[in-house]
């Protein structure tokens, strides 16, 4: 099934995005970086779709199609704004695990709105050691920041939200779209979003002082992060979205291994018995797909 082997491609290249930004970004701001990235992501979308001519059919995608396509590229918008906005205002320790929940939101959004039920019982299973997986994975970290009555939970929470809302209406917008296509349109969306928060927050002074090392890191994980897009949504497109996603966020085995062999960086036990329960629940669904 091609569609999974995207999928594997998808988690392949946004396990490389992390890598890539971890090996050069170490000064740049992130609405700075992201913005940046979101460029290049856009232009590598646009020169696929040129590439498999799926241009000339832009006239032909019906209005259903392209509103979620749109509501898509919003919705990531929003999730990224909401997810920086819980950081500046709570435990990392404590924001990161409910955003990753984001995975089984989609999982569970699946089976009931596109009545993904074939093998329902291990599709449970999987999100339940999924889940205990991410529970593990997440390290406790330490902050000095002091919490003003949980405000910082709402943000959280709908960055989890929106993130598992993404690719729900991808899968619908995409129906009948070419998936670069597709891809190419949704990023357009999210750029617009990427330098609305720049300007927004008058950080557009900066580019100027972008080490040019890091800039070259930026668009390397800019073209990473676009293999991957591309990929992931000609794999919801055309796949099992409640099997596509925990395989696509098995990206984390590629940020280990190569974390490991180039920075030496090494899992906890309790990080490593959460990593291997995440491996467990994404094959065990995808094996069953």
């Amino acid at each position: 099934m091609l569609w999974i082997i995207m999928a594997v491609f998808s988690a392949f290249f946004a396990g490389l995005t992390s890598i890539l930004a971890k090996c050069g970004i170490r000064k740049t701001d992130s609405d700075i970086v992201t913005a940046l990235r979101t460029i290049v992501v856009l232009i590598a979308s646009w020169v696929m779709v040129y590439i498999v001519g799926s241009a000339n059919t832009i006239d032909q995608i019906e209005i259903k199609s392209l509103i979620f396509l749109l509501l898509s590229g919003l919705s990531t918008g929003v999730s990224w704004i909401c997810y920086f906005k819980a950081l500046s205002m709570g435990d990392v320790n404590k924001v990161v695990p409910i955003d990753k929940s984001s995975t089984i939101l989609s999982v569970l959004m699946a089976i009931i709105l596109f009545r993904e039920t074939n093998h329902l019982l291990i599709k449970l299973i999987g999100t339940v050691l999924l889940a205990f997986g991410v529970f593990l994975m997440v390290e406790k970290k330490s902050s000095k920041k002091v919490e003003s009555k949980r405000l910082w939970l709402p943000y959280a929470v709908a960055s989890a939200v929106f993130a598992a809302l993404t690719s729900i209406l991808a899968k619908v917008g995409i129906t009948g779209v070419e998936s670069n296509l597709g891809t190419a349109i949704r990023t357009s969306v999210v750029l617009i979003m990427a330098w609305a928060i720049v300007f927004a927050k008058g950080k557009q002074g900066e580019l100027k002082a972008i080490d040019k090392k890091e800039f070259f890191f930026i668009l390397l994980s800019g073209l990473a992060t676009g293999a991957s897009w591309l990929c992931y949504y000609y794999a919801i497109q055309n796949g099992i979205i409640s099997v596509v996603v925990p395989i696509d966020k098995m990206s984390i085995l590629v940020s280990v291994a190569f974390s490991y062999i180039v920075f030496h960086e090494k899992l906890s036990k309790k990080a490593t018995i959460g990593l291997i329960f995440m491996v467990l629940g994404t094959l065990l669904m995808a094996i069953w797909a």
